[in-house]
């Protein structure tokens, strides 16, 4: 959508606003009936994982210096990769609402106005972003960040000295799984970040710094859902920057932590649509996939949203597994092919693993586990193929 090449530093501000998000505060809030101690070490182990993984994908987008969907051309052929960028756009989409829907009912919490006018604000506050587009954003990422930043200090500073009775609810979780759940967040962004690093002026060192920022962010992130829960008894974090007398300086957090947030999943939905349709222009798509998370967001109920992160993750992380195993270790392109048969299959029974291994506890997760078996039957497919080859 724009070609303009972006500096480390504005990679790393477009990365620390995807990691502060009011989606990833909530889905700290589920370790807390870990304990800080292995809650925090769960957030951690996922983290990392996932965030290498990241870090790998966002480098092929770099050095190919090719849009997400556009590399995912490189392993399954120009039209086997349609069927991901279609998924891409719908994930997108839905990430989009999901992320309004969160944004608006925190808003409404401390301010009520009606959770459907602050649908409506958001959304339009994330199509002003769109429009500014990523080339302008770098003074107003700045600012932005810069705010964010000293009002998430604040919002911490606020949790780890506030002491509550209450006791911590819901059912516990297994380590295994809560790795998995530190993984996913991550891991969700995977089908997009090449979509960034791929006009960065450096590529590795930009790709490393947006993984390193997001990570960290990400895990601040967390770590406060989950304390919250912990230290004062709340897993909705509006009440507690209600209580803690935050008002306007809560409302910002929410409100601009959802726009630099959602902004990501709504400019990629446009950036994915070119790879599906040539003619079309990403910008007025990344609007439309705004448009539409608005609505959704008004219209339907979106509380838990592990399901959807699992679903993603079952259907992505084969999907790079494979690009890793592709672009890495065997040094193969694609391109040229129309639908590469063999890497599509691969992704069905990695696919089925993943479903598979997610009802197994596994300490690492299952993410994890699902790659690495996934890049090691790329491997012995292509050399038994290499050898068939030869023979003949």
């Amino acid at each position: 959508m724009e070609e303009k090449r972006t500096s480390v530093l504005e990679n790393g501000l477009i990365w620390f606003g995807a990691g502060v998000s009011i989606a990833e505060i909530l889905t700290g809030t589920y370790f807390a009936p870990l304990g800080f101690t292995k809650g925090l070490a769960a957030i951690v182990v996922g983290h990392v994982i996932g965030c290498l993984l990241l870090f790998l994908a966002g480098i092929i987008g770099g050095k190919a210096r090719k849009s997400s969907m556009e590399t995912v051309k490189m392993s399954f052929g120009e039209k086997g990769s349609l069927l991901f960028s279609l998924l891409n756009i719908l994930q997108l989409v839905g990430w989009t609402a999901i992320m309004i829907y969160d944004g608006a009912l925190a808003a409404e919490s401390v301010w009520s106005v009606g959770k459907w006018i602050w649908c409506i604000v958001i959304g339009g506050l994330i199509a002003l972003w769109i429009l500014i587009g990523i080339k302008n954003l770098g003074k107003v990422n700045t600012v932005a960040m810069a705010a964010l930043f000293t009002l998430t200090v604040i919002l911490s500073v606020v949790i780890f000295t506030s002491k509550s009775d209450i006791g911590i609810s819901g059912e516990g979780m297994s380590f295994g799984a809560a790795v998995e759940l530190s993984v996913a967040m991550p891991l969700s962004w995977l089908p997009l970040i090449s979509d960034y690093t791929r006009n960065a002026q450096k590529p590795v060192k930009a790709t490393a710094v947006s993984a390193a920022v997001y990570g960290a962010v990400s895990c601040w992130m967390y770590i406060i859902g989950m304390s919250a829960s912990i230290f004062t008894g709340e897993s909705d974090i509006a009440k507690i920057m209600v209580r803690a007398g935050l008002g306007v300086a809560g409302l910002l957090i929410i409100i601009f932590s959802t726009v630099t947030t959602t902004f990501l999943d709504a400019y990629s939905a446009g950036v994915s649509s070119e790879s599906v349709f040539k003619r079309i222009n990403g910008k007025w798509v990344a609007i439309g996939a705004t448009v539409l998370g608005s609505v959704g967001a008004v219209v339907y109920p979106m509380d838990n949203i592990t399901d959807f992160l699992y679903l993603i993750g079952s259907v992505f992380a084969p999907m790079i597994a494979i690009q890793i195993a592709d672009f890495f270790i065997l040094k193969k392109d694609c391109s040229e092919k129309s639908v590469d048969i063999w890497n599509m299959a691969i992704w069905v029974v990695g696919f089925v693993l993943y479903r598979v291994l997610m009802r197994v506890d596994i300490i690492v997760g299952n993410t994890l586990p699902d790659m690495l078996l996934t890049i090691v039957i790329c491997i012995v497919v292509y050399y038994i193929r290499k050898g068939i080859g030869k023979r003949k």
